[in-house]
Formats: structure tokens, sequence, C-alpha cells
């Protein structure tokens, strides 16, 4: 198939799977240690550390602390989360090392996020006896948005997902802005960090707390970004383009991380 457009021929060589795991990973430094669940989060922690970040120390909500995974768990208790682990403990430890300050960074997601990156994943509807849809609540998202440094929602983006204020609020981003994490008795300087979609990466205005468009991918217009928004989002000046997956990145990510396609087969939607 012909392009005209040079960017949509990049475009036609990955999927949007491919570009959300590929965004994330450059997101995790070297040394830094960061929670992953399964699907994107820990697709991204793969190829990281074998491409950019060989000492991320990743941790599995359940009890593995920095295996060395042979392959793709397919859940946060696959015994895969425990291969050649420091430690091979309990989810009541790593809420503790929550705690103490020592998890740099968290992946969440979630129904619905507004535009202070507060996270729903518990109903649909604000009555709470009587919700539209009932959804399985926090599990560790509370604690882990609340005390990891750094908070990074991988994400489809659709104006029934990114909405101006949550029905439930599970998770808390910035809560009403501002200073707001810290008069609820939350870390100071942590709190969410970006927000990676199959449009763009979205960040927050360091002084407002309000989400702010950083990059919009290749092929994609920023008003896709604003209709798929049921809020009126901040704009980075300037906007940056994000960088396409390398060849490298989708070789690793293709034949080490992800070869029999669990996570990048599906849809990004």
């Amino acid at each position: 198939m012909a392009y005209d457009d040079p960017l949509k021929a990049r475009k036609a060589k990955y999927n949007g799977m491919e570009l959300l795991v590929c965004v994330a990973s450059r997101y995790l430094e070297d040394g830094a240690s960061v929670s992953v669940g399964t699907g994107v989060p820990v697709a991204a922690a793969m190829l990281a550390q074998k491409l950019y970040a060989p000492n991320l120390l990743v941790i599995f909500e359940a009890g593995g602390i920095a295996p060395l995974l042979p392959t793709m768990p397919i859940s946060v208790g696959d015994s895969r989360t425990t291969h050649r682990a420091i430690q091979a403990t309990s989810m009541t430890e790593v809420m503790d090392t929550l705690s103490r300050g020592l998890v740099d960074y968290c992946f969440l997601g979630g129904a619905q996020i507004d535009l202070y990156g507060n996270l729903n994943s518990t109903q649909v509807g604000t009555d709470y006896r009587k919700p539209k849809v009932r959804f399985p609540g926090s599990g560790g998202a509370n604690d882990f948005g609340s005390l990891a440094w750094r908070t990074m929602v991988v994400t489809p983006q659709s104006a029934r997902r990114f909405v101006p204020k949550v029905d439930f609020l599970t998770t808390p981003g910035y809560l009403d802005g501002p200073g707001s994490r810290e008069r609820a008795g939350l870390p100071p300087g942590a709190g969410p960090y970006k927000v990676i979609t199959n449009l763009a990466v979205l960040g927050y205005h360091p002084e407002s707390k309000r989400m702010m468009v950083e990059s919009i991918h290749p092929g994609v217009t920023l008003e896709e970004v604003r209709v798929n928004t049921g809020f009126e989002l901040l704009v980075k000046d300037p906007l940056g383009t994000t960088d396409p997956p390398s060849e490298d990145e989708l070789r690793v990510l293709r034949e080490e991380v992800d070869p029999l396609k669990l996570v990048i087969g599906r849809e990004a939607k």
C-alpha cells in the first residue's frame, strides 16, 4: 500500500499497541524502580530492561521483586514474576515498600480519568448502591497512586474515558488542583506524571496541575486529541511529535519480549 504522507508510511510498519509499549518504555530510566501489571506495563518494562535500562527494578503487586523475566507473565501472581528475583515476598511487603518511598514509577489504568489525573476503576454512575456499571475497584491502585513518586497511565483515549470529573474517586491524582494532595496528607512531590494514549502523550502543567498535551503521535492531529477528550486540554508550547518505534525497539519487542503477541497482537482501543 502506497502513502503520499511519509509519516503514514512509517506508521504502517507498526501497530498502535506496539507504539504504546515503545513510548511507555522510554520513560523508565536505568536504576529506577517500577511497579507493573500485566499487559502494556510489563511489556514496556521488559523492553526497557533489554534496551536502555538494564538495572530497572521491576515490582509486581503480588510480591515478585526484581525478577529477570524469562517470558511474558500472564498475571501479577504468575510464577515467572519471581524468576531469579531478589525477593519472592507478599503484597504486604510490596505495600510497605511503597510506604517507605522506594517505588519511583507505577503504571495504572481505569474506566475514567479526569483533568487532574484522578482515576476511577470502581463504577460508572454516581449512585454507589445502583451504579450503571460496577468494576473491580481499587485493588492496590489507590496505594500505588498515593505513594509511588510518579504515576503513569496507559489507556485508549476517548471522551467517555477522559471526563471532566470522575464518577468515583478510586485513585487520587492531583485531586482538585495545586496543593490538594499535600492537604490530603499524601507525599509532597509525588503524583501523576504521564498519560500515554493511542493518540498522544500527555503530562501535567507544573503550576495548575491540569492535564496537558506534550506530543502527538505520527499521523494524529491536535484536533483528534481534543475531540476524544471530555474536557479542555492545555497544550505545551512547543508541541512535540512522538518519535515512532525504532527498528531496534520493534525487533526486541516482537522477537524477545512478546513473540506470542499476547500484548502487541491486540488492538489499542
